[in-house]
């Protein structure tokens, strides 16, 4: 199953210790991740990285999550690359907002466990596949 190429992705997110432990997460199994503290080092480093998948937390001090998305889908370069939203915005009209309105690729409450951020990325990689 692991035969396809390594993918490479962007966690955006201020608290260093969540960066951390998405890192130990996804590169156990076999994901390359670079970790952004904040919007404004996130989105310098999409551009220069151009990855597969972004992760994005919401409240962030320097740039709030959502204006950082706008200019992501803003960018020919970055409007395609999928975005997985993690955040403690957890009550159900922010998930409608992520999903319905805004068009993230997944939304993911923190806390949450390590199972349900792999299957989210699954479901999206599987997902991107599928429409090309």
């Amino acid at each position: 199953m692991e035969t396809r190429q390594t993918l490479k992705v962007v966690y955006i997110e201020d608290d260093p210790e969540m960066i951390n432990l998405v890192t130990l997460i996804l590169s156990r199994r076999g994901f390359l991740v670079k970790g952004a503290h904040g919007g404004r080092e996130g989105l310098n480093l999409v551009n220069l990285e151009l990855p597969d998948l972004i992760l994005l937390d919401l409240m962030m001090p320097d740039l709030d999550g959502w204006d950082l998305y706008q200019q992501l889908k803003a960018n020919d370069e970055t409007r395609d690359i999928p975005v997985i939203v993690i955040t403690a915005k957890s009550q159900p009209i922010d998930r409608v907002l992520g999903l319905h309105i805004a068009k993230v690729d997944d939304y993911i409450s923190k806390p949450f466990h390590p199972e349900d951020l792999l299957d989210s990325i699954e479901k999206v990689m599987k997902s991107r596949e599928k429409n090309g």
